[in-house]
C-alpha cells in the first residue's frame, strides 16, 4: 500500500480541493491481489486504489467509461510480428494503473507498446530503441523492467526453433480445480456434434458456478482456439443456464484436462499474406433459425483472431447468412490490415 501511495503521490494523480455542494462523490476503494510465477507459486502482492465505479451515476458523473486494456487480437499480431522480425522485447510493471503523465520521444524507428491495467508488453525494431524507451517511460512512472517476456496475464511465453508458444497451463489447471474436476476423466472432443444446445432443461443448482467457470473458460480460447465455438455456445445461455449446459461445460472441462499442454505456437515466418476465412451455418439455431457466422485471421502461418457468433437477424437462404459472414469478419480484416500497417506491406485476402 505504501508503494501504491507514493507512486500515486510522485505522478501528481490527483488536486485536493474544497468539497463542491450538491454533487455526488465518487469514492475509492483499496484492491489487493497476488501476482504468480507460470508455475502458480507467490511472486509478490500488490495493492491498488482505484476509483469505486458504483458509486457514479452513469449520464451524470460520467458519459462513458474507458478500460486500458489492449485486444487479444492485437497481442497476437504483435507477437507473431516479434517472433518473424527478432525484435527485442520485454515486459514492464507498473507500480499503479493511474499512467498520469506526458512523453516526448522522438526517433525513425518502430515500437509497440501494449497496456493491460499495468501490465506492459514493449517491443522495439532495436534494442537501442527499447532501452531508450524504457528509461524515458521510467523517469515519468514507477515501474520495474521484469526483463524479456516469459510469464503475461496468465500466460506463459516460451522461446523455441519455431517462435514462441503460448500456454495457459496453469490457468486451465486453476479452472479445473475451480469446479473440483482435477482428477476427472479426460474427453477426446470438447462438444457432441450431433446435438445442440436449446434453452430446455431443469436450472442449475449454482448459477454463479456455471457464469464463473464459463467466464473463465472464455479467457483461456486466448491460446485455445480449439474451445472458442464451444464456449461462445455456453455463454449464450448466461443468463438462464440448464442442465444440459451445464454438462456439455463439464465435458469442455474434461476435453481441457485432457489437452491441458496444448498451447498456441507462433512461427517465425513471412508476414506479407494476411488471410481471412469466413463460413456459415445456416439456420443453425433450432429456436430462432438464426445462422452463425465464424472467421479466422492468419497473419502468416499464424492466427491472429477467430470468432464463432450467431447472427443478429434470420437468414432467408445460405447464401445470405455466407454474406453476412464476409461481411463480418471483412472489418476485422480491414482492422487487422491497420494494426500491422506499419510494419510491412501487407497483401490481404479475404476467402
Amino acid at each position: 500500500m505504501t508503494d501504491e501511495y507514493n507512486a500515486l503521490i510522485k505522478n501528481g494523480t490527483w488536486v485536493l480541493v474544497p468539497r463542491p455542494t450538491r454533487v455526488n462523490i465518487v469514492q475509492s476503494m483499496w484492491l489487493f491481489k497476488r501476482k504468480l510465477c507460470s508455475d502458480g507459486s507467490l511472486d509478490r502482492f500488490k495493492a491498488r486504489l482505484v476509483a469505486n465505479g458504483k458509486s457514479q451515476r452513469p449520464g451524470i458523473d460520467c458519459g462513458e467509461t474507458f478500460s486500458s486494456v489492449v485486444k487479444p487480437a492485437t497481442i497476437r499480431t504483435v507477437l507473431s510480428l516479434f517472433v518473424s522480425r527478432c525484435w527485442p522485447i520485454h515486459q514492464l510493471d507498473v507500480k499503479n494503473a493511474f499512467l498520469h503523465g506526458d512523453l516526448s520521444e522522438t526517433g525513425h524507428n518502430i515500437a509497440y507498446l501494449l497496456l493491460y491495467v499495468d501490465d506492459i508488453i514493449l517491443t522495439a525494431s532495436s534494442t537501442a530503441l527499447l532501452q531508450q524507451i524504457i528509461t524515458s517511460l521510467s523517469r515519468e512512472f514507477a515501474m520495474t523492467d521484469i526483463g524479456p517476456l516469459d510469464y503475461f496475464l496468465g500466460i506463459s511465453a516460451t522461446r523455441n526453433s519455431e517462435g514462441m508458444f503460448l500456454s495457459q497451463r496453469q490457468y486451465a489447471l486453476d479452472i479445473l480445480d475451480r469446479a473440483d474436476m482435477s482428477h476427472c476423466k479426460p474427453c477426446n472432443t470438447p462438444v457432441d456434434t450431433q446435438s445442440k444446445l436449446g434453452p430446455n432443461g431443469p436450472p442449475v443448482s449454482d448459477p454463479t458456478l456455471y457464469r464463473s467457470l464459463a467466464g473463465a473458460l472464455q479467457y483461456l480460447t486466448f491460446t485455445r482456439p480449439d474451445i472458442t465455438y464451444t464456449v461462445q455456445q455456453l455463454c449464450l445461455f448466461m443468463h438462464d443456464a440448464r442442465e444440459p449446459h451445464f454438462s456439455t461445460l463439464k465435458r469442455v472441462i474434461r476435453y481441457v484436462r485432457g489437452t491441458v499442454d496444448n498451447g498456441l505456437q507462433l512461427f517465425s515466418s513471412p508476414t506479407t499474406k494476411l488471410i481471412a476465412y469466413s463460413d456459415a451455418a445456416w439456420g443453425g439455431c433450432s429456436d430462432t433459425r438464426r445462422s452463425t457466422s465464424g472467421y479466422c485471421i492468419f497473419l502468416g502461418d499464424n492466427l491472429l483472431s477467430c470468432s464463432s457468433k450467431r447472427q443478429a437477424t434470420v437468414s432467408r437462404s445460405s447464401t445470405e447468412a455466407e454474406y453476412r459472414a464476409v461481411a463480418n469478419a471483412l472489418p476485422k480484416l480491414v482492422g487487422s490490415v491497420i494494426s500491422s500497417a506499419n510494419f510491412t506491406h501487407l497483401s490481404p485476402l479475404l476467402h
